[in-house]
């Protein structure tokens, strides 16, 4: 009889200390569990809504409802000015549309700056920034940088005729970094080809679009491409071809005429004139 109380109680105790090391490792994994959601929950990125393209949007294509959809983006990596409702995209309603000012990649956030107003189309005026005018300037294989320039590039312009008062035509550099807006008749910045240009248009103030238009009826206008990333803040541009080929200019200074007297007496019906020295 002792022996089977005896075992008895040494198969409880067994049986208690088993379940005080489930009930450890229980706890032990509902901590890490506990913990884990709580680092996943530190990690969560917040988002909002905002549209972008279903598909690849080109240049000049209009934006309509079946092209777009609503996605998460991750707040910190917010685009600027992404829209981010209907009435935003199309506050006039889906039947008045906007259009691509640049090609759209799919899955890419639609942005103010890539788009159109409602009901424009894409074309130099959607492009000129308040207050800005067009320019068109007319250029040829030389004047036009052969063909490389596209909508979005920034050029020198140059001037070149003759002063007023001067015999030597003079170049200047009257704008400098001025924005193309369109090459010819087209303001597609993606355009592959490059085509000779008959004219370019130049975004413009008023003020540099009456200097421009006197420029050119008065001489002709030489474009310089800008480099991309040029910064560069250009001074004063001036050279004739005596500055280029280092002519000195010669002067003709006149010598002063030596003070003359003279005294005219008559003798008889001739008039004599005598020179005499002249006293102060």
């Amino acid at each position: 009889m002792r022996i089977i109380f005896g075992l008895v109680l040494v198969i409880g105790v067994a049986l208690a200390g088993f379940a005080v090391h489930m009930t450890r490792g229980y706890l032990s994994t509902y901590q890490a569990e506990l913990n884990r959601e709580k680092a996943l929950r530190s990690q969560t990125v917040q988002t909002e809504d905002i549209y972008v393209a279903l598909e690849q949007i080109s240049y000049g294509e209009e934006i309509t409802p079946d092209k777009v959809k609503i996605v998460k983006w991750p707040v910190n990596a917010f685009p600027k000015e992404p829209f981010q409702t209907e009435e935003q995209l199309f506050p006039e309603g889906t039947g008045v549309v906007r259009s691509a000012l640049r090609t759209i990649e799919p899955m890419e956030p639609l942005m103010a700056a890539k788009l159109t107003r409602p009901g424009e189309k894409a074309g130099v005026a959607a492009r000129l920034s308040k207050g800005m005018r067009a320019f068109a300037i007319r250029v040829d294989v030389t004047s036009g940088v052969a063909g490389l320039l596209r909508p979005g590039d920034r050029v020198d312009i140059y001037w070149t005729g003759t002063l007023s008062g001067s015999q030597t035509e003079t170049t200047k550099l009257i704008q400098s970094s001025m924005p193309l807006v369109a090459v010819d008749q087209s303001a597609d910045e993606e355009r592959q080809s490059n085509v000779i240009a008959r004219t370019v248009t130049v975004e413009a103030s008023p003020t540099e679009v009456a200097a421009l238009a006197t420029a050119q009826s008065t001489g002709r206008l030489s474009l310089a491409l800008v480099g991309l990333n040029d910064d560069t803040v250009v001074g004063r541009v001036e050279i004739d071809k005596n500055t280029l080929l280092g002519v000195e200019e010669q002067v003709v200074v006149e010598a002063p005429q030596k003070e003359t007297c003279t005294i005219r007496t008559r003798k008889g019906g001739n008039m004599v004139t005598t020179q005499i020295p002249c006293s102060n």
